[in-house]
């Protein structure tokens, strides 16, 4: 079930939430939020019924060995150590079966030159994020951080529906206390107003931009076989900007949904492409996963404790994990390579006291961030080879507009035609919308601001109506968000 349907605005999240709280107001707390799990597993279910035994089975187990983790659990024999080793190899085997098996398989057929048959798993909606949520909540509960155990919060902390299918990855500390707690058992009509203003600003981002992005990012990526310079970039800026609104519409909308029940989630997404720097860019991008990488890869590894040769190190092994966490394909895990070696080289810079004017750090960060995710993008590495040569050695062509001014470039290869743009888009307005997205992304402020300071009132409520409105007339056309195949 996709935010972006007619089946979920209109009647998967209003019958969940009248539901939900008319249990509430009657004090069925206890069936209120079996409820709430119930609807968040049909929810999780509606997919693919197939995929509902592994969550189930993935739930029970880490509330089982989390709560013998704890300081309060019963008294056992195995070591506290040896079980959190347990718990977590479990987590991952799993993970690396349904995600990362056939990947393993090709590759020893490739080195050995083996004919090992491949499994094609179907893989489980969403099972890299409870995977990395549940692994970090048993960390926690070894160190004695964890003090909530009641079942149906944990359930509703795995489950619950507005953050289960593409994060944030959310922390224990950060989700089962809300849903404790008794006052966030009734209707917040402040809190209504601004989840729907939010989810309806989610869905335009994703319906209405980053689904028209979706369709010059295609076109260059999977249909074309030659891109001219003009062509590759509109290709992989159209992919940049697809991916940004695409994502941060999902953020919105789970914030949106979320709130409804008064459950805040964590922030997830803060302007990245405004980012100074590739570090700076990883504390705004996908912020929860950089958290998890930070506190569960990077500091158990030694952080920047043991020197700066072992700390640039873990910096690469954390995003060589963060690349193959995103896809089971090398382009992944080169896209984590390039980024951990950006990493690198900006600490290395910095150590050394050198600096930037703040222009030239953008340029440089956002045309960093822009080419990499050819290779996040690329389903194979022909089609990333294929649009980086278009943008940096394909033939410069240009719209005849320009000729009059710029006919001295005719002899040194440059040409002119109405058909320069043909192999992406024959849209007149692409540039239009890629110089658009560029202002909002950079110049405006982004959710987080905007409702930080917003007041519900008749211009709010218009406002929010008009994106909702214009939004739903595109819903026929469905699309996945793009963080729900990883």
């Amino acid at each position: 079930m996709l935010f972006n349907s007619y089946v979920f605005i209109f009647a998967f999240l209003p019958v969940t939430f009248f539901v939900y709280f008319y249990l509430n107001s009657k004090k069925l707390t206890v069936a209120a939020k079996s409820f709430l799990v119930a609807s968040s597993l049909f929810f999780y279910s509606w997919w693919n019924v197939a995929y509902l035994p592994i969550i189930l089975f993935s739930m029970l187990f880490n509330y089982a060995v989390g709560v013998s983790l704890s300081k309060t659990a019963w008294h056992i024999k195995v070591s506290k150590k040896a079980l959190l080793i347990v718990g977590i190899v479990a987590n991952v085997s799993l993970l690396a079966y349904f995600k990362y098996a056939d990947f393993l398989i090709s590759n020893v057929n490739t080195l050995l030159d083996t004919h090992i048959g491949l499994l094609h798993l179907a893989l489980p909606l969403a099972i890299s994020f409870f995977t990395f949520q549940q692994i970090a909540y048993l960390v926690d509960s070894y160190h004695g951080e964890t003090k909530e155990y009641d079942f149906l919060n944990y359930a509703n902390f795995v489950t619950f529906f507005p953050q289960l299918i593409a994060g944030p990855i959310v922390h224990h500390h950060e989700m089962m206390p809300q849903f404790a707690d008794i006052r966030n058992k009734v209707l917040k009509y402040k809190n209504i107003a601004m989840g729907l203003f939010i989810f309806s600003m989610g869905l335009f981002k994703k319906v209405i931009i980053a689904d028209t992005f979706a369709v010059w990012a295609t076109s260059g990526f999977d249909h074309s076989k030659v891109l001219n310079m003009a062509e590759a970039w509109v290709t992989s800026l159209s992919y940049t900007f697809q991916l940004y609104f695409d994502f941060s519409g999902y953020t919105d909308m789970a914030i949106g949904a979320a709130l409804l029940f008064n459950i805040k989630l964590p922030i997830n997404f803060n302007s990245p492409y405004k980012a100074l720097s590739i570090q700076d860019f990883w504390r705004r991008w996908h912020m929860t996963l950089s958290r998890f990488l930070k506190e569960y890869i990077y500091i158990p590894l030694g952080g920047n404790r043991n020197g700066e040769f072992r700390t640039y190190t873990n910096l690469v092994i954390t995003f060589l994990i963060g690349g193959i966490w995103h896809g089971a394909g090398w382009t992944f895990v080169f896209w984590g390579l390039l980024h951990g070696i950006a990493i690198v080289i900006h600490r290395a810079w910095s150590q050394m006291g050198m600096r930037m004017y703040a222009l030239l750090a953008w340029f440089v960060t956002f045309n960093f961030i822009n080419i990499t995710w050819v290779f996040f993008r690329a389903k194979e590495w022909d089609d990333a080879i294929k649009v980086l040569k278009g943008m940096f050695g394909g033939s410069l062509i240009l719209p005849p507009t320009l000729q009059e001014q710029l006919d001295f470039l005719s002899h040194k290869g440059v040409s002119f035609s109405n058909y320069w743009l043909n192999s992406v888009t024959r849209d007149p307005y692409t540039l239009w919308w890629l110089a658009g997205a560029m202002l909002v992304v950079v110049a405006f402020k982004n959710s987080n601001q905007i409702t930080n300071n917003l007041k519900p009132n008749f211009l709010t409520a218009l406002y929010a109506a008009i994106l909702f409105l214009i939004s739903a007339s595109s819903l026929s056309k469905l699309s996945e968000f793009l963080y729900f195949n990883f």
